[in-house]
């Protein structure tokens, strides 16, 4: 992606926590920008790039996507695991490619790191397939808590931005610490953009947010979510454990199994989805680049007097 302010000042990102209208405002948006051949739209909601996790992701059909082009949607196997390094570098050229259209790029999704990724100066040390195995065994034997005691030990910062029970991430750490040699904190630079872009995010109040999740929860089941989740585990949805950890499939899982009830599957998907928003809310007002809407029938004209 050319980092030169032509291209890069036609980028909007619509991002915040789950549940709070992301997708809805910026299609709404692209109408207002002059439609299909004037705006497109790239994902960066990390669980929308598998083919197949529709109903449990909220991803737009595509019957609803009012003609808009979307990117970065359904490009992966829910055998894979999903790169954020792999996913910077094919955004940014998607990005690219939009602005050689002279169209506009609306990057919409809820995945914090994915965002950063693509509109900062940030780069993703290489892997090193033995360190991780070794790490990803002994959080299998002990346990990502430990781990995660290790990582507080060698990198404070990092533990402090890391979940304990976010054992891929604790992995993560680790394996950059061992491999450069550097703290995983230093690889996280400040919010600088590569690509000049202007932020917003919806600020729902918990209490509704809360609401809108429950009912969610209800209608993703209710939609056919469970037979979702049969048809993708036939995939081999469990091999992959990116895929297979996302909010609502992880919970229908063991409802498949036998170890839920419906009612209590439901419950689970929206406690799971609260917990998850709250994450991504602490996440996002970290960025002082963000401007912060509240919710109305107006919100779309309230980014297009910021534009």
């Amino acid at each position: 992606m050319p980092d030169t302010p032509e291209a890069a000042s036609r980028v909007v990102a619509i991002v915040g926590p789950t549940a709070t209208g992301k997708s809805d405002l910026a299609l709404e948006l692209a109408d207002r920008l002059g439609g299909p051949s004037a705006v497109e739209i790239v994902n960066a909601d990390a669980m929308q790039l598998y083919r197949g996790m529709d109903i449990g992701t909220a991803k737009v059909p595509v019957a609803q996507r009012r003609g808009i082009a979307h990117h970065q949607l359904d490009v992966l196997d829910v055998t894979q695991e999903a790169s954020v390094a792999t996913y910077q570098r094919k955004a940014r050229r998607d990005l690219a490619t939009i602005a050689g259209r002279d169209r506009r790029a609306i990057l919409v999704g809820g995945s914090g790191l994915y965002v950063r990724a693509v509109l900062d100066h940030i780069e993703f040390p290489g892997t090193d397939p033995e360190v991780r195995a070794r790490l990803e065994r002994e959080a299998e034997i002990a346990g990502a808590r430990a781990l995660h005691d290790r990582l507080g030990r060698l990198d404070p910062t990092a533990a402090a931005n890391v979940q304990p029970g976010n054992r891929r991430r604790v992995v993560r750490a680790l394996e950059v610490i061992e491999i450069t040699g550097r703290p995983f904190s230093a690889t996280m630079p400040s919010y600088r953009y590569r690509i000049a872009a202007q932020q917003f995010a919806i600020h729902v109040p918990r209490s509704q947010l809360d609401e809108v999740i429950a009912t969610r929860a209800e209608r993703m089941v209710a939609n056919g979510l469970v037979e979702e989740t049969r048809a993708l585990l036939d995939r081999g949805l469990l091999d992959g454990r990116t895929a297979s950890r996302a909010v609502g499939y992880a919970q229908t899982i063991d409802l498949i199994r036998g170890h839920r009830t419906v009612a209590e599957t439901i419950e689970a998907i929206a406690v799971a989805t609260r917990q998850l928003a709250r994450r991504q809310e602490r996440w996002f007002r970290r960025d002082p680049r963000i401007t912060w809407l509240e919710p109305s029938t107006r919100v779309v004209d309230d980014v297009l007097a910021r534009l």
